[in-house]
């Protein structure tokens, strides 16, 4: 359920044309005009500019330009997903903010997110370099109504999130690296962590950690991923707004999620390997058993990797490590 001053700020926000009086607010929230005016004063603390005018009421002229849970929802255009935002100036890990509060009981569509990370990690254990500001580092809490072994689906879903939100608001070509990275110019922009907790057959709640890199420069990038990794600021010339971004991946999100759960599969995998990096292109991959080389099909109707060795058949790949720079 959302908060008295988050449906104060939609409310001003459906009407930001107009001022609305102090007693129109009150009817339509449900609360005394000095309770209004106590949230008002609020948001002004939050950084928002708002205009009172007598016998007119208010009007908000000006959003903040800090981060914070009232200016993520500010034009929110979603209906379940970042309804509850829960913000942190600095954290070790958004993912472990959401695990806590999952198993607290925190609805579907709970959205942790940090300014910077002290403690970010990706797939395997493996540290993720997010100690700064120039970054999106958030966490997604989905309590899916699907069988367990069909989360990593929401893995490839969320990429194919990502490389689309990047195309459409940069113009910039995106590409998704098998299972969990987005590319730019074959470098490392963004990464995906999803961790479950779940039952045999019921899964309990899903976390998908999110990060992107956003306004870094290139000497900004520790030593040892200086040459792997780059940002969307380095290929673009446009202004860029984290919060914009942010609320167009939830959007897209929660659009491609909800038919996901209607469609499965498919579209997801149409999607994805329209961004898929080296399909059609020799890789090589690496088990504990042996190390071979393959061309790079696509992904199956499972999520698994498909390649197939010249004169046999195509074969689906769920876990190696895999060598795409050869």
């Amino acid at each position: 359920m959302q908060s008295t001053r988050n449906k104060l700020i939609d409310y001003l926000h459906a009407h930001a044309d107009d001022f609305i009086s102090g007693q129109k607010l009150a009817d339509e929230l449900g609360v005394s005009r000095n309770a209004i005016w106590k949230h008002i004063k609020e948001l002004e603390k939050d950084g928002y500019v708002i205009e009172a005018q007598p016998r007119k009421g208010y009007q908000i002229q000006q959003l903040p330009d800090k981060m914070s849970e009232n200016t993520l929802k500010w034009g929110l255009d979603t209906e379940w997903l970042g309804k509850t935002i829960i913000h942190k100036p600095s954290t070790p890990s958004t993912q472990n903010i959401a695990h806590e509060l999952a198993r607290e009981g925190a609805p579907h569509g709970t959205i942790v997110i940090a300014d910077r990370q002290t403690g970010g990690k990706g797939r395997m254990n493996r540290s993720f370099h997010s100690d700064s500001d120039e970054g999106i580092w958030m966490s997604l809490l989905i309590r899916p109504q699907i069988l367990p072994y069909l989360a990593p689906q929401l893995t490839l879903l969320t990429a194919t999130v990502l490389a689309e939100a990047i195309d459409t608001m940069f113009h910039i070509e995106a590409q998704i690296k098998w299972p969990n990275d987005v590319l730019i110019d074959e470098k490392k922009a963004a990464g995906i962590l999803t961790e479950m907790h779940a039952e045999q057959d019921q899964i309990q709640y899903v976390v998908i950690g999110i990060g992107i890199n956003v306004y870094q420069e290139q000497s900004d990038f520790h030593d040892d991923i200086q040459d792997k990794a780059t940002s969307i600021g380095m290929h673009t010339n446009q202004t860029i707004d984290k919060q914009t971004l942010i609320q167009e991946i939830l959007k897209t999100f929660e659009c491609q999620y909800e038919a996901f759960l209607k469609s499965g599969f498919p579209e997801v995998k149409e999607k994805w390997e329209k961004y898929g990096f080296k399909i059609g292109e020799m890789i090589s991959i690496k088990t504990m058993q042996k190390t071979w080389n393959a061309t790079f099909l696509g992904i199956s109707e499972d999520g698994a990797l498909l390649t197939q060795v010249p004169g046999k058949e195509p074969e689906r790949i769920y876990s190696a490590e895999i060598e795409w720079f050869t």
